[in-house]
């Protein structure tokens, strides 16, 4: 059986990334994907103590070309960068609606794993309906099919069918609209917002939470509530 190690590094972690290659060796995986953390879920709350530093983003590539020349038909090694500092934005799902349908554990069929955060959205129940109907029917899955959705200046980007203008949740959570170019493209209209939380990163003050308007220091962490 084909054996793959998944490992997610981020700012915590990424200075043993050398460590994490060395213990996985040992493992002996054909394939080793080394993923930045994404930043949905409670991840984003988190993305202060979450996204790594540039000169440690730089320091991981050379570590990663390192070991991909020394472990050459031995493991095969895929590393997958923090979306903020990349040029231009993974596509969406390899485009919202064009080949991913996900069921959850309630039923409600879904067009990608986080667009339950996008608000406004009905996500049509296997229970009710069937999974051909939800494809080819589905409000949801037709919301930010194919390029006719797109604004500028999406719509007449040359790359608007290899990356379909981005992660329409990381538009979401970063601009408050589903609908806008992701703003980890360097040609969105807003990349501004990424350039903001790249600098803060890079800043003395990365590591901490945003400030708020309180005497009350915040903590390092957002956690979940505990629902018991």
């Amino acid at each position: 059986l084909a054996f793959t190690m998944n490992i997610v590094v981020h700012r915590q972690n990424l200075d043993r990334l050398d460590e994490i290659i060395a213990f996985a060796e040992q493992l002996q995986p054909d394939r080793l994907e080394i993923a930045n953390v994404q930043y949905y879920g409670w991840a984003f709350p988190n993305r202060h103590a979450l996204l790594p530093t540039r000169p440690q983003v730089e320091r991981s590539l050379v570590i990663v070309q390192q070991a991909q020349e020394r472990l050459r038909g031995r493991m095969r090694i895929d590393y997958v960068l923090p979306d903020y500092y990349a040029r231009y934005p993974k596509a969406c799902m390899g485009g919202w609606g064009k080949r991913l349908l996900l069921v959850d554990p309630a039923g409600s069929a879904l067009p990608c794993h986080a667009a339950g955060v996008i608000p406004g959205m009905q996500f049509d129940n296997v229970k009710q309906k069937s999974l051909a109907w939800i494809w080819q029917q589905s409000s949801a899955f037709h919301q930010f099919r194919g390029l006719d959705w797109m604004g500028e200046p999406c719509r007449t980007c040359e790359r608007r069918s290899e990356d379909f203008g981005g992660c329409r949740c990381q538009a979401f959570l970063l601009t408050g609209d589903a609908q806008a170019t992701d703003p980890v493209c360097s040609l969105a209209p807003l990349h501004r917002i990424v350039e903001r939380e790249i600098e803060r990163s890079n800043s003395n003050a990365g590591n901490a939470p945003p400030e708020r308007d309180t005497a009350v220091p915040s903590p390092a962490w957002t956690y979940r509530i505990d629902p018991t």
